[in-house]
Protein backbone atom coordinates (compact mmCIF):
# COMPACT_ATOMS: atom_id res chain seq x y z
CA UNK A 1 0.00 0.00 0.00
CA UNK A 2 1.40 3.21 -1.19
CA UNK A 3 2.23 5.92 1.27
CA UNK A 4 0.00 8.47 2.31
CA UNK A 5 1.49 11.56 3.41
CA UNK A 6 2.40 12.99 -0.06
CA UNK A 7 -1.41 12.43 -1.17
CA UNK A 8 -2.81 15.47 1.04
CA UNK A 9 -0.02 17.66 1.62
CA UNK A 10 1.15 16.89 5.62
CA UNK A 11 4.41 18.03 5.87
CA UNK A 12 5.06 17.87 9.76
CA UNK A 13 5.12 14.96 11.46
CA UNK A 14 2.36 14.01 13.79
CA UNK A 15 2.27 13.31 17.28
CA UNK A 16 2.02 9.37 18.28
CA UNK A 17 -1.36 8.84 19.86
CA UNK A 18 -1.88 8.52 23.34
CA UNK A 19 -4.24 5.64 25.28
CA UNK A 20 -6.28 8.43 26.18
CA UNK A 21 -6.48 10.22 23.03
CA UNK A 22 -7.35 6.56 21.73
CA UNK A 23 -10.24 5.99 24.15
CA UNK A 24 -11.58 9.70 23.56
CA UNK A 25 -12.05 9.13 19.85
CA UNK A 26 -14.37 6.01 20.40
CA UNK A 27 -15.57 7.32 23.63
CA UNK A 28 -19.28 7.55 21.77
CA UNK A 29 -19.06 3.89 21.41
CA UNK A 30 -21.42 1.73 24.20
CA UNK A 31 -19.39 0.86 26.95
CA UNK A 32 -21.76 -2.23 27.87
CA UNK A 33 -21.00 -3.36 24.58
CA UNK A 34 -18.31 -5.58 23.57
CA UNK A 35 -18.19 -5.33 19.97
CA UNK A 36 -16.69 -8.22 17.95
CA UNK A 37 -18.22 -7.21 14.59
CA UNK A 38 -16.07 -4.52 12.82
CA UNK A 39 -16.49 -5.88 9.66
CA UNK A 40 -20.07 -5.09 9.16
CA UNK A 41 -20.03 -1.47 9.41
CA UNK A 42 -16.81 -0.41 10.68
CA UNK A 43 -15.58 2.25 13.55
CA UNK A 44 -15.42 6.31 13.11
CA UNK A 45 -13.62 7.86 15.23
CA UNK A 46 -14.72 11.37 17.09
CA UNK A 47 -12.14 13.54 15.19
CA UNK A 48 -13.56 12.17 12.10
CA UNK A 49 -17.03 12.66 13.24
CA UNK A 50 -16.09 16.26 14.00
CA UNK A 51 -14.59 16.81 10.33
CA UNK A 52 -17.52 15.44 8.48
CA UNK A 53 -19.85 17.80 11.00
CA UNK A 54 -17.79 20.64 9.33
CA UNK A 55 -17.99 20.03 5.98
CA UNK A 56 -22.21 19.32 6.76
CA UNK A 57 -21.94 23.21 8.12
CA UNK A 58 -20.09 24.48 5.40
CA UNK A 59 -22.75 23.15 2.90
CA UNK A 60 -25.70 24.10 4.81
CA UNK A 61 -24.11 27.63 5.44
CA UNK A 62 -23.75 28.52 1.50
CA UNK A 63 -24.81 25.53 -0.42
CA UNK A 64 -24.29 27.38 -3.87
CA UNK A 65 -20.57 28.55 -2.67
CA UNK A 66 -20.36 25.04 -1.40
CA UNK A 67 -21.06 23.50 -4.72
CA UNK A 68 -19.55 25.43 -7.02
CA UNK A 69 -16.45 25.99 -5.51
CA UNK A 70 -15.95 22.94 -3.07
CA UNK A 71 -17.26 19.58 -3.63
CA UNK A 72 -15.45 19.12 -6.80
CA UNK A 73 -12.14 19.64 -5.70
CA UNK A 74 -12.89 18.12 -2.19
CA UNK A 75 -13.77 14.78 -4.16
CA UNK A 76 -11.34 15.36 -6.61
CA UNK A 77 -8.10 15.90 -3.24
CA UNK A 78 -10.27 11.98 -1.48
CA UNK A 79 -10.03 10.23 -5.21
CA UNK A 80 -6.45 11.24 -5.21
CA UNK A 81 -5.77 9.59 -2.03
CA UNK A 82 -7.74 6.66 -2.97
CA UNK A 83 -4.91 6.41 -6.19
CA UNK A 84 -2.33 6.17 -4.23
CA UNK A 85 -4.23 3.99 -1.57
CA UNK A 86 -4.48 1.34 -4.04
CA UNK A 87 -1.45 2.17 -6.27
CA UNK A 88 -4.08 3.28 -9.30
CA UNK A 89 -2.15 4.37 -12.51
CA UNK A 90 -4.37 7.48 -13.17
CA UNK A 91 -7.08 9.43 -10.60
CA UNK A 92 -9.90 8.92 -13.49
CA UNK A 93 -9.59 5.49 -12.65
CA UNK A 94 -11.25 5.77 -8.99
CA UNK A 95 -14.94 7.26 -8.12
CA UNK A 96 -16.44 7.46 -4.74
CA UNK A 97 -19.44 5.91 -4.25
CA UNK A 98 -22.13 5.43 -1.28
CA UNK A 99 -21.24 1.41 -0.83
CA UNK A 100 -20.36 -1.91 -2.58
CA UNK A 101 -23.29 -2.77 -3.53
CA UNK A 102 -23.31 0.64 -5.77
CA UNK A 103 -20.47 -0.42 -6.92
CA UNK A 104 -21.38 -3.58 -8.31
CA UNK A 105 -25.05 -2.10 -9.27
CA UNK A 106 -22.76 0.01 -11.68
CA UNK A 107 -20.59 -2.52 -13.05
CA UNK A 108 -23.38 -5.10 -13.50
CA UNK A 109 -25.78 -2.93 -15.19
CA UNK A 110 -23.21 -2.64 -18.02
CA UNK A 111 -23.59 -6.17 -18.50
CA UNK A 112 -27.21 -6.38 -18.84
CA UNK A 113 -26.97 -3.65 -21.29
CA UNK A 114 -24.89 -6.00 -23.50
CA UNK A 115 -26.97 -8.71 -23.00
CA UNK A 116 -29.87 -6.53 -24.08
CA UNK A 117 -28.03 -4.73 -27.04
CA UNK A 118 -27.13 -8.35 -28.49
CA UNK A 119 -23.41 -7.67 -27.62
CA UNK A 120 -23.62 -11.25 -25.65
CA UNK A 121 -25.06 -13.95 -26.17
CA UNK A 122 -28.57 -15.51 -24.05
CA UNK A 123 -26.25 -18.57 -21.76
CA UNK A 124 -22.85 -16.26 -21.92
CA UNK A 125 -21.78 -16.61 -18.27
CA UNK A 126 -20.91 -14.87 -14.88
CA UNK A 127 -19.24 -16.67 -12.38
CA UNK A 128 -19.12 -15.86 -8.71
CA UNK A 129 -18.07 -17.45 -5.36
CA UNK A 130 -20.80 -19.25 -3.03
CA UNK A 131 -19.64 -17.28 -0.49
CA UNK A 132 -19.78 -13.87 -2.19
CA UNK A 133 -21.88 -11.28 -0.29
CA UNK A 134 -25.37 -12.09 -0.30
CA UNK A 135 -26.23 -8.54 -1.50
CA UNK A 136 -24.01 -8.67 -4.65
CA UNK A 137 -25.01 -12.63 -5.64
CA UNK A 138 -28.20 -11.25 -5.42
CA UNK A 139 -27.12 -8.28 -7.53
CA UNK A 140 -26.28 -11.03 -9.65
CA UNK A 141 -29.33 -12.83 -10.45
CA UNK A 142 -30.87 -9.26 -11.15
CA UNK A 143 -28.63 -8.29 -13.91
CA UNK A 144 -26.92 -11.23 -15.02
CA UNK A 145 -29.82 -13.95 -14.92
CA UNK A 146 -32.58 -11.82 -16.16
CA UNK A 147 -31.23 -10.75 -19.16
CA UNK A 148 -30.64 -14.27 -20.17
CA UNK A 149 -26.81 -14.94 -18.96
CA UNK A 150 -25.59 -18.21 -16.87
CA UNK A 151 -24.54 -17.27 -13.27
CA UNK A 152 -21.83 -20.22 -12.12
CA UNK A 153 -21.14 -20.67 -8.42
CA UNK A 154 -17.62 -21.88 -7.10
CA UNK A 155 -18.36 -23.70 -3.96
CA UNK A 156 -15.23 -22.73 -1.74
CA UNK A 157 -13.83 -25.37 0.79
CA UNK A 158 -14.47 -24.30 4.49
CA UNK A 159 -12.98 -25.05 6.75
CA UNK A 160 -9.79 -24.24 3.95
CA UNK A 161 -6.20 -25.70 4.63
CA UNK A 162 -4.64 -23.17 1.84
CA UNK A 163 -4.78 -21.14 -1.02
CA UNK A 164 -4.40 -24.28 -2.87
CA UNK A 165 -7.72 -25.55 -2.10
CA UNK A 166 -9.39 -22.45 -3.48
CA UNK A 167 -7.94 -22.01 -6.71
CA UNK A 168 -8.39 -25.92 -7.81
CA UNK A 169 -11.47 -25.33 -7.23
CA UNK A 170 -12.10 -22.07 -9.36
CA UNK A 171 -9.74 -23.56 -12.04
CA UNK A 172 -12.38 -26.87 -11.94
CA UNK A 173 -15.33 -24.70 -12.72
CA UNK A 174 -13.84 -22.63 -15.45
CA UNK A 175 -13.28 -26.09 -17.51
CA UNK A 176 -16.77 -26.44 -16.58
CA UNK A 177 -17.96 -23.79 -17.75
CA UNK A 178 -15.73 -24.19 -21.06
CA UNK A 179 -17.30 -27.46 -21.37
CA UNK A 180 -20.23 -26.59 -21.77
CA UNK A 181 -19.37 -24.25 -24.48
CA UNK A 182 -20.29 -21.20 -22.77
CA UNK A 183 -18.59 -18.06 -22.97
CA UNK A 184 -17.70 -16.25 -19.47
CA UNK A 185 -18.17 -12.54 -19.84
CA UNK A 186 -17.21 -11.66 -16.13
CA UNK A 187 -15.96 -13.04 -13.19
CA UNK A 188 -16.15 -11.87 -9.87
CA UNK A 189 -14.07 -12.75 -6.80
CA UNK A 190 -13.88 -11.86 -3.63
CA UNK A 191 -10.31 -10.09 -1.95
CA UNK A 192 -11.85 -11.07 1.67
CA UNK A 193 -14.97 -13.46 2.10
CA UNK A 194 -17.62 -12.12 4.36
CA UNK A 195 -18.74 -14.92 6.08
CA UNK A 196 -17.33 -17.14 6.44
CA UNK A 197 -14.00 -14.63 6.30
CA UNK A 198 -10.92 -15.89 4.43
CA UNK A 199 -8.76 -14.02 2.36
CA UNK A 200 -9.02 -15.10 -1.03
CA UNK A 201 -5.71 -15.51 -3.72
CA UNK A 202 -7.21 -12.88 -5.98
CA UNK A 203 -4.28 -12.51 -8.11
CA UNK A 204 -4.10 -16.23 -8.88
CA UNK A 205 -7.42 -16.26 -9.33
CA UNK A 206 -7.58 -13.40 -11.94
CA UNK A 207 -4.27 -14.80 -13.90
CA UNK A 208 -6.20 -17.90 -14.18
CA UNK A 209 -9.52 -15.88 -15.79
CA UNK A 210 -6.94 -13.73 -18.37
CA UNK A 211 -5.39 -17.07 -19.40
CA UNK A 212 -9.14 -18.64 -19.69
CA UNK A 213 -10.24 -16.20 -21.74
CA UNK A 214 -12.69 -14.35 -19.53
CA UNK A 215 -13.58 -11.39 -20.41
CA UNK A 216 -13.74 -8.85 -17.34
CA UNK A 217 -12.58 -9.55 -14.13
CA UNK A 218 -14.29 -7.67 -10.88
CA UNK A 219 -12.74 -8.24 -7.24
CA UNK A 220 -15.01 -6.91 -4.73
CA UNK A 221 -13.35 -5.65 -1.89
CA UNK A 222 -15.88 -4.63 0.46
CA UNK A 223 -14.07 -5.29 3.52
CA UNK A 224 -10.38 -4.85 2.16
CA UNK A 225 -8.86 -1.28 2.09
CA UNK A 226 -7.78 -0.52 5.80
CA UNK A 227 -7.80 -4.07 6.21
CA UNK A 228 -5.00 -5.69 3.73
CA UNK A 229 -2.46 -4.12 1.19
CA UNK A 230 -4.31 -3.51 -1.94
CA UNK A 231 -2.18 -2.62 -4.95
CA UNK A 232 -4.56 -2.67 -8.16
CA UNK A 233 -1.77 -3.30 -10.80
CA UNK A 234 -1.07 -5.83 -9.36
CA UNK A 235 -4.01 -7.54 -8.82
CA UNK A 236 -4.74 -7.27 -12.48
CA UNK A 237 -8.76 -7.29 -12.12
CA UNK A 238 -10.49 -4.35 -14.46
CA UNK A 239 -13.02 -3.54 -11.21
CA UNK A 240 -12.23 -3.13 -7.64
CA UNK A 241 -14.73 -1.90 -5.22
CA UNK A 242 -14.18 -1.71 -1.64
CA UNK A 243 -15.99 0.20 1.37
CA UNK A 244 -13.80 3.10 2.96
CA UNK A 245 -16.09 3.04 6.24
CA UNK A 246 -15.16 -0.44 7.43
CA UNK A 247 -11.64 -0.74 7.83
CA UNK A 248 -10.40 2.94 6.87
CA UNK A 249 -12.28 5.15 9.40
CA UNK A 250 -14.59 6.88 7.50
CA UNK A 251 -18.29 7.68 8.27
CA UNK A 252 -21.00 5.46 6.29
CA UNK A 253 -21.26 5.87 3.54
CA UNK A 254 -18.53 6.04 1.34
CA UNK A 255 -16.94 3.42 -0.66
CA UNK A 256 -14.39 3.62 -4.14
CA UNK A 257 -14.99 1.66 -7.35
CA UNK A 258 -12.00 1.65 -9.58
CA UNK A 259 -12.09 1.09 -13.30
CA UNK A 260 -8.82 0.27 -15.18
CA UNK A 261 -8.37 2.62 -17.93
CA UNK A 262 -9.77 1.33 -21.11
CA UNK A 263 -12.64 2.10 -23.84
CA UNK A 264 -15.20 0.07 -21.88
CA UNK A 265 -14.63 3.18 -19.17
CA UNK A 266 -16.49 5.47 -21.24
CA UNK A 267 -19.19 3.42 -21.12
CA UNK A 268 -19.73 2.79 -17.75
CA UNK A 269 -22.38 5.26 -15.54
CA UNK A 270 -23.93 5.19 -12.19
CA UNK A 271 -27.38 4.08 -11.69
CA UNK A 272 -28.83 7.91 -10.39
CA UNK A 273 -28.67 9.71 -13.53
CA UNK A 274 -27.80 13.85 -13.21
CA UNK A 275 -26.20 16.63 -14.27
CA UNK A 276 -23.00 15.26 -15.10
CA UNK A 277 -24.02 12.37 -17.04
CA UNK A 278 -21.66 11.83 -19.55
CA UNK A 279 -18.81 13.54 -18.31
CA UNK A 280 -17.21 9.99 -17.17
CA UNK A 281 -18.01 7.60 -14.12
CA UNK A 282 -16.01 9.45 -11.63
CA UNK A 283 -17.44 12.97 -12.28
CA UNK A 284 -21.39 11.13 -12.12
CA UNK A 285 -20.62 9.47 -8.87
CA UNK A 286 -19.37 12.88 -7.30
CA UNK A 287 -22.94 14.58 -8.06
CA UNK A 288 -25.66 12.59 -8.01
CA UNK A 289 -28.24 15.29 -6.56
CA UNK A 290 -28.77 16.99 -3.68
CA UNK A 291 -27.39 14.74 -0.87
CA UNK A 292 -24.97 14.46 2.00
CA UNK A 293 -21.46 13.99 0.75
CA UNK A 294 -19.95 14.57 3.39
CA UNK A 295 -18.54 10.96 4.03
CA UNK A 296 -16.43 11.41 0.80
CA UNK A 297 -14.58 14.24 1.91
CA UNK A 298 -13.24 13.16 5.16
CA UNK A 299 -9.97 11.27 3.43
CA UNK A 300 -7.41 13.94 4.21
CA UNK A 301 -8.69 14.17 7.82
CA UNK A 302 -8.66 10.14 8.05
CA UNK A 303 -5.21 9.79 6.38
CA UNK A 304 -3.68 12.47 9.57
CA UNK A 305 -5.91 10.20 12.05
CA UNK A 306 -4.06 6.58 10.78
CA UNK A 307 -0.96 8.68 10.26
CA UNK A 308 -0.31 9.21 14.70
CA UNK A 309 -0.09 5.20 14.57
CA UNK A 310 3.10 3.39 14.66
CA UNK A 311 3.93 2.39 10.86
CA UNK A 312 0.62 4.49 9.75
CA UNK A 313 -2.12 2.56 8.48
CA UNK A 314 0.09 -0.29 7.61
CA UNK A 315 0.90 -0.65 11.38
CA UNK A 316 -2.61 -0.54 12.05
CA UNK A 317 -3.06 -3.48 10.12
CA UNK A 318 -0.26 -5.41 11.20
CA UNK A 319 -1.12 -5.26 14.75
CA UNK A 320 -4.94 -5.95 14.38
CA UNK A 321 -4.14 -9.19 12.32
CA UNK A 322 -2.06 -10.19 15.15
CA UNK A 323 -4.04 -9.78 17.80
CA UNK A 324 -6.89 -11.44 16.38
CA UNK A 325 -4.53 -13.85 16.15
CA UNK A 326 -3.99 -14.44 19.51
CA UNK A 327 -7.70 -14.40 21.01
CA UNK A 328 -8.74 -16.78 18.04
CA UNK A 329 -6.01 -18.73 19.50
CA UNK A 330 -6.67 -18.62 22.67
CA UNK A 331 -10.04 -19.56 22.15
CA UNK A 332 -9.50 -22.83 19.73
CA UNK A 333 -7.49 -23.62 22.80
CA UNK A 334 -9.80 -23.27 25.45
CA UNK A 335 -12.73 -24.65 23.00
CA UNK A 336 -10.76 -27.67 21.95
CA UNK A 337 -11.57 -26.55 18.43
CA UNK A 338 -9.96 -25.05 15.22
CA UNK A 339 -9.69 -21.89 13.38
CA UNK A 340 -11.45 -21.91 9.65
CA UNK A 341 -8.58 -21.12 7.76
CA UNK A 342 -4.67 -20.84 8.24
CA UNK A 343 -2.89 -17.55 9.83
CA UNK A 344 -1.86 -16.17 6.44
CA UNK A 345 -5.27 -16.14 4.87
CA UNK A 346 -7.12 -14.64 7.71
CA UNK A 347 -6.31 -10.70 8.36
CA UNK A 348 -8.41 -9.14 11.15
CA UNK A 349 -11.14 -11.51 11.08
CA UNK A 350 -10.32 -14.89 12.02
CA UNK A 351 -12.88 -17.68 12.00
CA UNK A 352 -13.12 -19.99 15.00
CA UNK A 353 -14.61 -23.74 15.59
CA UNK A 354 -17.14 -23.66 18.22
CA UNK A 355 -17.80 -26.21 20.70
CA UNK A 356 -20.18 -28.74 19.49
CA UNK A 357 -21.92 -29.31 22.46
CA UNK A 358 -23.64 -25.64 21.74
CA UNK A 359 -25.43 -27.99 19.63
CA UNK A 360 -25.47 -25.19 16.57
CA UNK A 361 -27.49 -27.25 13.20
CA UNK A 362 -28.90 -24.41 11.43
CA UNK A 363 -28.66 -20.45 10.16
CA UNK A 364 -31.52 -20.25 12.71
CA UNK A 365 -29.82 -21.97 15.95
CA UNK A 366 -26.43 -19.53 14.95
CA UNK A 367 -28.50 -16.38 14.98
CA UNK A 368 -30.38 -17.28 18.28
CA UNK A 369 -26.75 -17.56 20.37
CA UNK A 370 -25.86 -14.52 17.93
CA UNK A 371 -28.86 -13.05 19.81
CA UNK A 372 -28.69 -14.73 22.92
CA UNK A 373 -24.75 -12.95 23.56
CA UNK A 374 -26.02 -9.66 22.41
CA UNK A 375 -28.97 -9.69 24.96
CA UNK A 376 -27.26 -11.24 28.09
CA UNK A 377 -24.01 -10.75 28.05
CA UNK A 378 -23.77 -7.28 25.83
CA UNK A 379 -21.26 -9.29 22.87
CA UNK A 380 -21.55 -8.26 19.67
CA UNK A 381 -20.46 -11.21 17.45
CA UNK A 382 -20.96 -13.26 14.21
CA UNK A 383 -21.88 -16.57 13.83
CA UNK A 384 -21.78 -18.91 11.19
CA UNK A 385 -23.73 -22.35 10.46
CA UNK A 386 -21.33 -24.71 8.34
CA UNK A 387 -23.37 -27.44 6.82
CA UNK A 388 -21.53 -30.93 7.73
CA UNK A 389 -20.30 -33.13 4.90
CA UNK A 390 -21.53 -36.42 4.85
CA UNK A 391 -20.13 -39.42 7.04
CA UNK A 392 -18.70 -36.51 9.42
CA UNK A 393 -17.62 -37.54 12.55
CA UNK A 394 -18.22 -35.12 15.44
CA UNK A 395 -18.46 -31.92 13.09
CA UNK A 396 -17.80 -28.39 13.92
CA UNK A 397 -20.49 -26.98 12.40
CA UNK A 398 -20.58 -23.46 14.20
CA UNK A 399 -18.07 -20.88 13.94
CA UNK A 400 -17.55 -17.14 15.80
CA UNK A 401 -15.95 -14.21 13.28
CA UNK A 402 -13.02 -12.24 16.00
CA UNK A 403 -12.98 -9.34 14.32
CA UNK A 404 -11.36 -5.87 15.64
CA UNK A 405 -9.67 -3.17 14.87
CA UNK A 406 -8.12 -0.15 17.16
CA UNK A 407 -11.34 1.14 18.03
CA UNK A 408 -13.42 -1.90 19.21
CA UNK A 409 -13.67 -2.21 23.16
CA UNK A 410 -12.49 -5.81 23.30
Amino acid sequence: MASHHSTHGTTHKPEPITLSELRSEFSHHDPTIARLNNGSFGCCPSSIISAQQRHQLLFLRQPDYFYHNTLKPSILKSRRIIQALINADHVDEVSIVDNVTTAAAIVLQNYTWSFFSSSFQPGDAAIILHHSYSAVKKAVQVYISRAGGHVIEVPIPFPVKSDDEIILEFQNALKMAKLNGRKIRLALIDHITSMPSVIIPVKELVKMCRDEGVDRIFVDGAQAIGHVEIDVKDIGADFYTSNLSKWLFCPPSAAFLYCKMSDELSNMHHLVISNEYGNGLAMESGWVGTRDYSAQLVLPEVMEFVSRFEGGIEGIMSSNHEKVMEMADMLSEAWGTELGAPSEMCSSMVMVGMPACLGIKSNEDALKLRTHLRDCFGVEVRMYYRTPIEGEIDPVTGYTTKNLTIGDGS
